[in-house]
C-alpha cells in the first residue's frame, strides 16, 4: 500500500491507497512527556482513540482539537504549521462535594463550598442539572421545549446569566461535573403520560416519595435527557454524569418492553452510548451512577446496571459506596458503618477485579452524612477520611461528597 504525506494548509492529510486521514498528532502527559495511550480525540464530530505510542489520526478537516483520557484534564489545540498536533493533558483527580439546583444559586450555600477549595483538597464540585424531583438550576430550553417546566422556574436565572456564574467558577479552576437525573423524572411524567412507569393494573406507578418514573425503554425519553445533557455541555461543565440510569428496584412494574435482564442491561447500555455519542462534539467527560452493590452482584440487580457492561459507554463509573446503603452488609462485615474504610476498599478492588477496569475509570461517591441505616451516626471527620483514603489507595480517579444539604465542615476534609 502506498503512503502520500500531503502538507494542507495548517493539517498533515496521510493518504493510504486513496483514504486520506487528514488530522494526525500524539497526545502526552503534561508532566512527564510520556504518551498517554487510550485517549479520546474530537474534531468535530469525528472521534478516535490514541494508540499505544499516544498517536492519533482523524478523517477531518477541522483545524480545532481536543482530547481527554481518564485521570488528567480535557485539552484543546489549533491544528497549524504543516507538522502532527501535540495534545498535553495535565494529570488532574477531581474531589468533589455536591450542590444541589438550590444549592448552586444560594450564595448561603454555594460560598461556602467554595471556599473549601482554598482551605482543603477540594477542587471540583457536583452541581444538579436536573435532580430527583425534575427540577433545573436555570431555565431550560430543553425542559421548556417538551413542557417538563415548573412554576419556580421563572425565578431561575437563564442560560446565559447560569453560564456566565460556571464561567466564574471555571476561572478558579475548579472542575465542574454537571448531574443530570435520568428515568426519575416526574415532571416529565405529568407532561407525556404515555412515557411513564406503570403498575400492574395500568396505572402510572410512583415510588416512596411519591414520584413518577419514566421508561428507560422509551427512545423518546432518551432523546428528551440527551438534549439536556447537551444543553448541559454547551453550558461549560467538564464532565455529564447521569444519575438513576437504571430501572425502578420495585417488582410487578409495567414498561414498552419485557422486562427481562438483557432488555434491561441493553436500554441502560444503550443510552449510555447514546450519550457518548451525542456528546462527542464537546469532549465532555462522561460517567454514570450506580449502585453499591451492584460492584458485587453478578446480575443486574434487576435495574439493568450490570457493571461488566458499563465500562466502552462511559469515561467513570461512579458506585455510591455510602456504608449506609449496604444494608445487607458484606460477608464479615454485619455492620458496614462502623468500618467505613472496609466497604470502600472491598467494594472498589471487587469492580476493577470484576471488570479489569484500572482505578482510574472509577470514581466511588463517599458518605458525608447522618447514617439511616443502622445507628444514626453522624460522619464526621473520622469517616470521611477514611473513606477517603480507602479510595486513593485503589487509585481511583478521585471521590465525590454526597451531602443532600449542601453542608460542608472543612475541618472534616482533607486538607
Amino acid at each position: 500500500m502506498s503512503t502520500l504525506l500531503v502538507s494542507i494548509s495548517g493539517f498533515v492529510a496521510i493518504s493510504f491507497g486513496g483514504f486520506a486521514w487528514a488530522l494526525t498528532g500524539n497526545v502526552i502527559d503534561a508532566r512527564t512527556h510520556a504518551p498517554i495511550a487510550g485517549a479520546t480525540v474530537v474534531a468535530s464530530n469525528e472521534s478516535s482513540l490514541s494508540d499505544v505510542n499516544g498517536d492519533f489520526a482523524l478523517h477531518s478537516s477541522s483545524t480545532r482539537i481536543s482530547a481527554r483520557a481518564p485521570g488528567y484534564r480535557r485539552a484543546d489545540a489549533e491544528a497549524s504549521g504543516n507538522g502532527p498536533v501535540t495534545l498535553a493533558l495535565a494529570p488532574f483527580r477531581p474531589k468533589a462535594v455536591y450542590l444541589s439546583a438550590y444549592g448552586i444559586n444560594s450564595e448561603s450555600l454555594r460560598r461556602p463550598a467554595l471556599a473549601l477549595a482554598r482551605s482543603t483538597v477540594i477542587n471540583a464540585l457536583v452541581i444538579d442539572v436536573k435532580d430527583d424531583r425534575g427540577l433545573s438550576p436555570y431555565r431550560s430550553a430543553a425542559r421548556e421545549a417538551i413542557g417538563a417546566t415548573s412554576r419556580a422556574m421563572v425565578h431561575l436565572p437563564d442560560f446565559k446569566r447560569f453560564s456566565a456564574r460556571l464561567a466564574e467558577l471555571r476561572g478558579t479552576d475548579l472542575y465542574l461535573i454537571g448531574r443530570i437525573v435520568v428515568f426519575k423524572d416526574d415532571p416529565l411524567a405529568d407532561a407525556h403520560p404515555n412515557w411513564v412507569v406503570r403498575d400492574a393494573s395500568g396505572r402510572p406507578w410512583r415510588d416512596r416519595e411519591g414520584l413518577q418514573w419514566t421508561d428507560p425503554f422509551s427512545h423518546d425519553v432518551w432523546r428528551h435527557n440527551l438534549d439536556i445533557a447537551e444543553e448541559a455541555a454547551r453550558l461549560g461543565f467538564d464532565e455529564i454524569q447521569f444519575d438513576y440510569v437504571r430501572f425502578p428496584d420495585a417488582s410487578g412494574l409495567r414498561f414498552a418492553q419485557s422486562n427481562s435482564r438483557s432488555n434491561r442491561t441493553a436500554a441502560i447500555v444503550g443510552f449510555l452510548s447514546a450519550a457518548r455519542e451525542r456528546l462527542t462534539p464537546y469532549n465532555v467527560f462522561v460517567s454514570a451512577d450506580i449502585f453499591g452493590y451492584v460492584c458485587w452482584n453478578l446480575d443486574d440487580t434487576s435495574i439493568g446496571q450490570e457493571i461488566n457492561t458499563l465500562g466502552q459507554s462511559v469515561d467513570y463509573i461512579s458506585p455510591m459506596l455510602y456504608p449506609s446503603g449496604f444494608t445487607w452488609g458484606l460477608p464479615g462485615c454485619v455492620n458496614p458503618v462502623a468500618d467505613p474504610a472496609q466497604i470502600v476498599r472491598r467494594s472498589l478492588a471487587e469492580a476493577k477485579q470484576r471488570t479489569g477496569l484500572p482505578g482510574v475509570r472509577f470514581r466511588p461517591w463517599l458518605q458525608a452524612f447522618r447514617d439511616y441505616a443502622f445507628d444514626h451516626r453522624e460522619f464526621g471527620a473520622q469517616a470521611i477520611r477514611a473513606q477517603v483514603q480507602a479510595a486513593e489507595a485503589a487509585d481511583t480517579d478521585g471521590w465525590m461528597l454526597w451531602n443532600p444539604r449542601n453542608r460542608y465542615d472543612p475541618a472534616e476534609l482533607p486538607r
